[in-house]
């Protein structure tokens, strides 16, 4: 995985949420128990402003 994958992966995990399945491709499914909903996290995303989208759903601030 390329961009921000790794950073976004420790937050996630930090934060107590769980990855739930893998979705068709390169997308990820979790569960933030933040938000209580499922959040699409895809590996390959490489813009910052993105990344803090996936953050956001998950109940999480901004990290880049």
């Amino acid at each position: 995985m390329r961009g921000y994958y790794k950073e976004r992966r420790r937050l996630l995990e930090a934060a107590g949420c769980t990855l739930v399945r893998y979705g068709k491709g390169d997308p990820q499914i979790w569960y933030s128990p933040i938000t209580k909903a499922n959040v699409v996290v895809d590996g390959g995303v490489v813009s910052g402003h993105s990344a803090n989208g996936v953050l956001k759903q998950a109940g999480l601030p901004k990290a880049f």
